[in-house]
């Protein structure tokens, strides 16, 4: 008798400390805007594989690519209220709040994604992340990258004037809308899932992105001209909800930036090494690919770099990092 009592006892302690573990587990729920084929997306899965598995269970990522959870501002909302626990997106939606992060998108700051990497894990990139929790609402964790900006367009772009009046689809946020507006286009924003059709139908003529959205979403079959720029970085930053923060145990913290950092930082390599194989498709597919430099675009830049010194004083700061960094 004395022994089926404890039997029983054993059990019941088993029982609830299984009960106590699922009641501890937490889903994180993380959204992104690009497809679940994009880097950006593998990186998030795959930070939540090993989230998941260094909390022993306790934390479990559950992705949401494509905007199913709505547009990058519909989010970030999201993140402020507590409604949506974390998101990786561009950083372009963080200085629509925030507008130091604008002078992250300076045109030919970095000359590739090398250099992207190098510069945002230095120390303005680094210190522009603790005004998140104040100005935004959310926490930075970290950044990533994509390929350099460049434009895909439906019509010849051997001169400068010839962006001028014509329709450009943007991510809509000020560095990127001041730079087309000074190339005298009319910026057009869309959802990028919507930018194929757009193309086709002629709703827009061009559309500022890289070579891995022209190549994964097909948007090479709608136009053939790819203007080899490489005129932005387009970085990519880790966020979680200042609401879920708060309520998180320091070591979780720890562990969450820690690793959101990690999988974020191999985009680095990940895009040094697929950009070359990209744009060898892209050409074996009819696509002319035609680079061009900074003196391609003429006073423009000078134009944006005084616009944009004075409403993001870190702009000055980036410049001076990104002096001494690496070829």
């Amino acid at each position: 008798m004395k022994k089926t009592t404890k039997l029983l006892c054993a059990l019941c302690s088993a029982a609830a400390l299984l009960l106590s573990a699922g009641a501890m587990a937490k889903d994180l729920r993380l959204g992104l805007i690009v497809p679940g084929t994009h880097a950006w997306s593998q990186a998030a899965q795959a930070m939540g594989e090993e989230l998941k598995e260094r909390s022993g269970g306790k934390y479990d990522v559950v992705v949401f690519p494509a905007g199913q959870l709505g547009s990058e501002a519909r989010m970030l909302q999201q993140l402020q209220t507590g409604a949506l626990d974390m998101a990786f997106m561009t950083t372009a939606e963080v200085a629509n709040r925030v507008p130091d992060f604008g002078a992250l998108f300076a045109p030919y700051l970095v000359h590739d994604v090398a250099q992207a990497g190098q510069l945002l894990n230095g120390k303005t990139a680094q210190g522009m992340l603790d005004q998140l929790p104040a100005k935004a609402g959310v926490v930075g964790l970290g950044y990533g990258v994509a390929g350099m900006r460049l434009m895909l367009n439906a019509f010849p772009t051997d001169d400068v004037k010839a962006i001028n009046g014509r329709k450009i689809r943007i991510t809509p946020f000020p560095p990127v809308q001041d730079f087309y507006r000074l190339l005298g286009a009319a910026s057009t924003p869309m959802p990028v899932t919507d930018v194929y059709d757009a193309l086709a139908n002629g709703q827009v003529d061009g559309v500022d992105a890289d070579l891995e959205l022209i190549w994964k979403l097909r948007l090479y079959e709608r136009a053939k001209t790819v203007l080899q720029s490489n005129h932005m970085m387009f970085p990519v930053i880790g966020l979680m909800s200042g609401r879920v923060w708060a309520q998180l145990p320091q070591e979780d913290r720890s562990m969450i930036r820690e690793l959101t950092r990690k999988h974020l930082d191999t985009l680095t390599a990940d895009y040094e090494k697929s950009e070359a194989d990209t744009q060898a498709s892209i050409e074996q597919a009819g696509v002319k690919v035609t680079p061009v430099g900074p003196e391609f675009f003429g006073d423009t830049l000078q134009q944006w770099e005084e616009i944009w010194l004075k409403k993001a004083p870190a702009l000055a700061d980036l410049r001076r990092e990104a002096a001494d960094l690496k070829p």
